[in-house]
């Protein structure tokens, strides 16, 4: 049920939100600013909130799909203890459209940042690409454009290096070998 909230908020209310209860109501953190870490808790938490709920409730489907194949069900036959089959069978397995996914969801954070960096008047890149647009400074909208497109294929990269951490079976740059 948390998970579902948290993927149902929009990142706007839960930045209002929790500058209302902590900053406002409680007085615990400060609504702006870039004096300690103190000012990174609101504008973190508000742009890792939605995506940390979505990947909890997409690894919970895809852990449970792993979990009823049928290596697994061997691997439990086998006699292997159920922290082995979850560790080295079934969350190896599972983490692969888990790691796709969240390399997708990091290009869907640079525009969620645009409205966290506008709300706790944070300058970013989000923010210097609203006031390029507003301008028509078009060669700081290019550089932006370009910024984002090497930030998400780098991103891309490591997401697909890291492919071959999860599951040795996955190859980096060797062809498939066709057998006739």
């Amino acid at each position: 049920m948390g998970a579902m909230a948290g993927a149902s908020m929009p990142s706007f209310w839960l930045a209002l939100m929790l500058i209302l209860v902590f900053s406002v109501n409680l007085s615990v953190l400060p609504v702006a600013g870039r004096g300690g870490l103190e000012t990174f808790v609101l504008p973190v938490v508000t742009l890792a909130l939605e995506p940390a709920a979505v990947m909890a409730r997409f690894t919970r489907s895809t852990m449970l799909e792993t979990l009823d194949e049928s290596y697994i069900r061997t691997a439990r036959a086998k006699g292997l203890s159920g922290w082995v089959v979850i560790t080295r069978h079934a969350l190896r397995n599972a983490l692969i459209p888990v790691m796709t996914y969240f390399g997708n969801r990091l290009g869907g954070l640079l525009t969620a940042a645009v409205i966290v960096e506008t709300i706790f008047v944070w300058p970013g890149v989000g923010r210097l690409t609203v006031d390029a647009v507003t301008q028509r400074d078009y060669p700081m909208i290019q550089g932006a454009v370009v910024y984002a497109g090497l930030t998400l294929a780098l991103v891309n990269l490591v997401v697909d290096i890291s492919y071959r951490m999860i599951d040795p079976r996955i190859g980096l740059g060797q062809r498939a070998q066709v057998q006739a």
